[in-house]
């Protein structure tokens, strides 16, 4: 079975998934190992690795996690140069949220091919980014609006949209560091008229977050500035047990 079909049968299943997105750009060695030491103790279904930021390292961070972890390390890009030949999967994100036709298959094009001689696994995500309170990271490399959060209607044509042209998942985010995690209005409205794995992120710094994502309507959650502040913030998010 690989990443999607795990993923898809959660949906399925509506079993909940925890993922933690790594940023290598804001990790040192020794924080990455304590950030380890924390996935260890929790129950963690998936480790994404990407950032706004081109880097060298995330090669690097990917063969650690690999060394370390049973979990399946995710790529989850923001520039074509983000690849490792390590990973055991890769989201293949297209922002369907914005107009900006680089980041709708313009970067796609200069990484397929390089891409496709690794053999990594790919799954077709559509990227949401929905406003969190005040600018993102996402917003300004991007160079896109999120979608207002309380623009249900333009939420739902949009991941229609993603669905209809064959997207295997969705992943709606505030960005990173958000003020405000994506509402559970959002995220319903979304839940309401999509039939595949919803992914959301940014902004989780609290236990009470997670759940009410998770019951609104999402699959997996993402935890991951709440983890560059504090490791240990994984397990107080998590208390280690919210997932079997």
């Amino acid at each position: 079975m690989n990443n999607y079909q795990k993923l898809r049968r959660a949906h399925i299943q509506n079993k909940k998934l925890i993922g933690v997105l790594i940023d290598p750009e804001n990790y040192t060695p020794k924080l990455l190992t304590r950030l380890v030491d924390e996935i260890k103790l929790c129950a963690v279904d998936f480790i994404l690795v990407g950032g706004s930021m081109v880097t060298e390292s995330v090669d690097n961070v990917v063969r650690t996690l690999k060394q370390q972890l049973p979990q399946p390390v995710v790529l989850f890009p923001g520039h074509p140069a983000q690849v490792s030949r390590h990973a055991d999967a890769l989201f293949f994100l297209s922002l369907i949220s914005g107009r900006n036709p680089d980041l709708l298959i313009g970067q796609h094009v200069q990484s397929a091919p390089y891409i496709r001689k690794l053999n990594l696994e790919v799954i077709p995500t559509g990227y949401i980014l929905i406003d969190g309170g005040q600018p993102s990271a996402v917003q300004y490399m991007s160079q896109t609006q999120p979608i207002p959060a309380d623009k249900t209607d333009i939420l739902q044509a949009t991941a229609i949209a993603g669905q209809m042209l064959g997207l295997k998942a969705l992943y709606l985010e505030a960005g990173s560091g958000a003020l405000n995690p994506v509402t559970t209005r959002a995220i319903t409205a979304v839940r309401q008229v999509v039939d595949i794995p919803i992914i959301c992120g940014g902004g989780i710094s609290a236990q009470e977050q997670l759940q009410q994502t998770l019951k609104a309507g999402a699959d997996m959650v993402v935890i991951g500035n709440a983890l560059e502040k504090d490791p240990q913030n994984l397990s107080r998010i998590l208390s280690c047990n919210i997932v079997s």
